[in-house]
């Protein structure tokens, strides 16, 4: 417990820090997560049998976050001469298979992908609402608040959910996948994530109360999803943790598999009412 605390602790503090510094500081931190969660990702595939190309995908995984990151946060217009570059760098993986003469080609073309939509695009995403050198505020090209804002919702669920779960859990919310994972634990989550949305619209004033309550909302079923969708995937290569980089948390998959599934439809959102 006393090691699980711990890191919690630090883990806050350097995704804060981040978030909170720099856009430079956000990028680089979001980057070694992300290849961090793609390599576990493929390597875990690895050890059950299957051949996804790895570097490849942790390379054109990369290059996601990066395009993203710069053509939004600076006014280089990268895009013009990246994305003929990029976006054949999709159509390599099909090629690079011709080459490794490993069975079940197919298979190791659709985890490559696989990797990439799950692990990189769900943390790319964010570039699109939390930075931006068109600001018409001047010096304000990027603007945390979203960021953080919906990394509060997340923690408060995670926290909420194993407290009440732990004193109050009965009823099983999704046996067959989560055997410890309880309803009452999700209404737990819900509470604590409403009550973040509170203090949060007082602060970070872009959003009204009942937009962050939406985003509190999205970011409690979707992310309960998200580590559900986790589960199911460990189940299905018989393991219990991702990883051990986060001693008493397991993985980066472990630690962010809410993220990657309720990112894509709170920055949908965010952007349809922004």
């Amino acid at each position: 417990m006393l090691t699980r605390a711990i890191t919690g602790a630090v883990f806050l503090l350097v995704m804060i820090s981040s978030i909170v510094f720099h856009q430079l500081s956000f990028a680089a931190v979001f980057l070694v997560i992300m290849v961090v969660g793609l390599h576990e990702f493929y390597t875990l595939l690895e050890k059950n049998g299957y051949f996804p190309q790895k570097w490849i995908g942790i390379l054109i995984g990369s290059l996601t976050f990066i395009v993203l990151f710069f053509n939004n946060a600076y006014d280089y217009r990268i895009t013009g001469f990246i994305l003929p570059i990029y976006l054949p760098a999709f159509f390599m993986i099909f090629l690079a298979e011709l080459f490794r003469n490993k069975e079940q080609a197919f298979s190791n073309i659709a985890l490559t992908f696989l990797g990439i939509f799950y692990i990189s695009v769900p943390l790319s995403l964010w570039n699109l609402v939390s930075v931006h050198y068109g600001s018409p505020v001047p010096g304000q090209s990027y603007n945390w608040h979203y960021l953080l804002g919906y990394f509060f919702m997340v923690w408060s669920v995670d926290t909420g959910g194993y407290v009440t779960g732990k004193l109050f859990g009965k009823h099983k919310l999704f046996e067959r996948l989560s055997p410890k994972k309880t309803w009452e634990g999700f209404a737990g989550s819900l509470l604590v994530s409403l009550g973040t949305a509170f203090a949060t619209a007082h602060y970070y004033t872009e959003l009204s109360l009942g937009q962050w309550i939406i985003v509190a909302l999205l970011t409690t079923v979707l992310g309960s999803l998200g580590d559900l969708v986790e589960s199911m995937f460990k189940r299905s290569i018989h393991i219990k943790d991702s990883g051990a980089i986060l001693p008493g948390h397991g993985g980066i998959l472990d630690r962010f598999d809410g993220v990657f599934i309720s990112s894509p439809f709170v920055v949908a959102y965010i952007l349809l009412i922004r």
